[in-house]
């Protein structure tokens, strides 16, 4: 589907408001993780205000709805003021993340509006999407069902059972969404376990694979659109090459930065310098 740039500055002007929002929940609470929500910034505002996922923020529940399954629960605030932002709740229990009370805590779960589940523990999310992907397919329903993992995730043996499944399965109603940002907790991935090459891995398993700049809104939508429309018989998968912490350049390529907290100065410094 082709877009005029108006549609695009619309996105840019999303991803923007939503990176100083999820700076801004990090100041509230310094329990999220900051640097990896961050990176999946634009895949949020491609997959929401791109429309590529169905969704009706007035009916989470909405049986026609697109499932979208987020497996590095973690690094998923940057979510928080995309769902406000589209109706699911209100957007003044932003202000309350993480605090007594809140149905927004610093590890999303299925309480929250919006969320399909609670996904805390890594390694689980892709599984889950297998099984539901399989459900929707031998009930001929035409949903999708959407991915997003990290990819320090890949180092759990259970996701790799489940791409096996998909792959067997030729489950091509699931897109997987890998956040690559090629830093996990305590150093770069290809210091802790080499991966690479992640699309010749996935292919052999069956899956059509496609990589992407991460933070480029354009060929996010265009490759998301693409995925949505998958009828090959084989799961996809989307490596979106991102940075983690982007748009805070402490965090940008620190291998410490999943661990690491910014103070009131910092926040208010990293939210003036974006653009």
């Amino acid at each position: 589907m082709e877009h005029d740039k108006d549609f695009f500055r619309y996105l840019k002007d999303k991803a923007l408001h939503t990176r100083k929002e999820t700076l801004n929940i990090h100041g509230i609470s310094q329990e999220t993780r900051i640097a990896s929500s961050l990176s999946c910034v634009e895949i949020f505002t491609v997959l929401y205000y791109g429309k590529i996922l169905n969704f009706k923020s007035s009916e989470p529940g909405w049986e026609n709805r697109d499932r979208f399954i987020i497996s590095k629960g973690h690094g998923a605030i940057s979510l928080y003021p995309v769902l406000a932002d589209t109706g699911y709740f209100d957007a003044l229990e932003l202000a309350n993340v993480g605090k007594e009370g809140s149905f927004l805590g610093g590890i999303p779960d299925y309480i929250i509006p919006g969320f399909e589940t609670t996904n805390g523990s890594l390694g689980h999310g892709l599984g889950v999407a297998c099984g539901i992907s399989l459900a929707l397919k031998r009930k001929k329903r035409k949903e999708k069902v959407f991915v997003l993992m990290g990819d320090g995730e890949l180092y759990e043996g259970s996701v790799w059972e489940a791409v096996m499944f998909a792959g067997r399965h030729g489950l091509d109603n699931l897109t997987l969404i890998l956040d690559n940002n090629k830093i996990c907790m305590l150093d770069y991935c290809k210091n802790i376990l080499d991966l690479e090459p992640l699309d010749k891995k996935f292919g052999v398993f069956g899956w059509n694979t496609l990589t992407v700049d991460g933070h480029d809104l354009t060929g996010l939508y265009e490759a998301l659109s693409g995925l949505k429309e998958n009828e090959t018989g084989r799961p996809g998968v989307l490596i979106a090459n991102t940075v983690k912490g982007k748009g805070v350049k402490s965090l940008e390529n620190d291998p410490l930065c999943h661990i690491k907290n910014l103070n009131e100065a910092q926040i208010k410094e990293a939210i003036e310098g974006l653009k």
